[in-house]
């Protein structure tokens, strides 16, 4: 049975679903310290001090948490981030997301109840979109 072309052809919400490099994985137990770069996709699960310059994305999970400032070409958060978030293109915020600090992206995507605590900048002068979220989180 094939699959219809027009099923082939719907975009995927989440950009990470389209993305096929190996990530570097920060694990649920891991803690790391220090300044982090590269530019494959990240998934941070466990805890990271110190500053992040991503050249890929970022997808930090709802247990994960970052101290310290990011960078990154996209980002998911679902964790908690103490420090700044500058995103080059797509930030989507969950609901289970905790930001205490300065977030700026070109577009940016917020789900009801996240919290962000700091100033919010959209680069690309669109409004930024709330959401419900339907999906886990974890």
């Amino acid at each position: 049975m094939s699959t219809p072309k027009r099923l082939l052809n719907i975009p995927k919400r989440r950009f990470f679903e389209t993305i096929n490099a190996t990530p570097t994985v920060i694990g649920a137990d891991s803690v790391i310290v220090g300044n982090i770069s590269g530019d494959g996709p990240f998934v941070v699960s466990g805890e990271v001090h110190g500053d992040g310059d991503l050249g890929g994305g970022l997808n930090l999970s709802v247990n994960g948490s970052w101290h310290g400032n990011i960078q990154a070409e996209q980002a998911i958060v679902a964790g908690k981030i103490f420090g700044g978030l500058s995103v080059r293109n797509r930030l989507e915020i969950g609901y289970t997301a905790v930001i205490r600090g300065k977030v700026s992206a070109r577009t940016i995507a917020i789900a009801r109840g996240a919290i962000v605590d700091g100033e919010i900048e959209v680069t690309s002068g669109e409004p930024m979109l709330q959401f419900e979220e339907k999906r886990d989180g974890k």
